[in-house]
């Protein structure tokens, strides 16, 4: 009986108030602003176009200039170089698989693609995110924005980018920056913000500007936790660029495509197989770099002493 009454009184409710307001058409209004800057800023998004296109095809050429063999054991020794023999020798291991695929191409355009959109994506996170830590106005701007771009479904994305830019791999660069944005400039800013105070305090009073102390003070301790962020953007970037093969990215996200168009299981395995691969290689590699470089900021504070 009351489930009767309140489901009479919602419709009641509905009827008398909000079937009377019309619906706010924010689609619309995005679509408008979509529309004007398509007009407004054509030469800009050639330019930008054209100069994404030309650093992940000359990345490309570079990553497959040298046989697959050859980039295999480049690879293995890089791995060795910043972790060890253990993990150059799994390198060497994983990557001849990668070689043994079809898709050893495929998997170096992905890779390119990575570098390309995760290098975009730092460098407007980190001083967005130093921005953030140092100014509380930015910070209070810089929060719902971001988590708007990580609560927006990844595919979403993809719409604007291809009004912009058409069909292909630029569409998918631009969406994938925008996407991994996000932890880079959140770790950036907790970084900075968890320095110790006294530590910048004692600068100041031995007179240092407030730009030497950024830069000699609290980036060098923070970069352990602008690391893990940059680990985060590269992760990110690489889930989203395989979804960018829906909109035309080449790469390792078209063949996922197509495999999953024709349920072609073996073709899906082994580009999926690459995918895992080359993420586990950049997560670990930026990890060490990460390491490397705090441990040459110990031996210089021992140098000092």
């Amino acid at each position: 009986m009351r489930d009767g009454f309140m489901e009479s009184v919602g419709d009641w409710i509905d009827e008398a108030l909000w079937d009377r307001i019309p619906a706010m058409p924010v689609g619309g209004w995005f679509e408008s602003a979509v529309d004007w800057c398509k007009v407004a800023m054509r030469d800009f998004f050639r330019s930008l176009s054209d100069g994404i296109e030309s650093l992940v095809e000359g990345l490309t050429d570079v990553l497959t200039f040298l046989p697959s063999v050859g980039m295999v054991l480049l690879f293995a020794a890089l791995a060795w170089w910043l972790r060890g023999w253990r993990f150059g020798l799994t390198t060497l291991a994983c990557m001849l698989v990668v070689a043994w695929t079809p898709f050893w191409e495929q998997t170096m355009m992905t890779l390119a693609l990575v570098l390309v959109a995760s290098t975009f994506a730092l460098v407007l996170a980190v001083p967005i995110g130093v921005l953030a830590a140092e100014n509380r106005r930015v910070a209070a701007v810089a929060r719902p924005v971001l988590d708007f771009m990580q609560t927006m479904p990844a595919f979403v994305y993809l719409i604007p980018a291809v009004s912009f830019f058409g069909v292909g791999l630029v569409p998918g660069v631009l969406a994938t920056v925008v996407f991994c944005m996000p932890p880079g400039v959140r770790l950036t800013e907790l970084g900075l913000r968890q320095v110790d105070k006294e530590v910048v305090e004692a600068g100041e009073s031995f007179g240092a500007s407030p730009a030497t102390i950024l830069g000699r003070i609290k980036l060098p301790l923070a970069l352990p936790t602008i690391m893990a962020g940059v680990n985060q953007v590269i992760m990110l970037a690489l889930s989203m660029v395989v979804i960018a093969g829906m909109v035309g990215g080449d790469g390792l996200g078209k063949v996922i495509m197509s495999a999953l168009n024709n349920v072609d299981l073996a073709r899906g395995f082994n580009a999926g197989l690459a995918v895992v691969i080359i993420a586990i290689f950049l997560d670990r590699t930026s990890d060490a770099i990460g390491s490397r470089s705090k441990v040459a900021r110990a031996q210089r504070a021992m140098a000092k002493v």
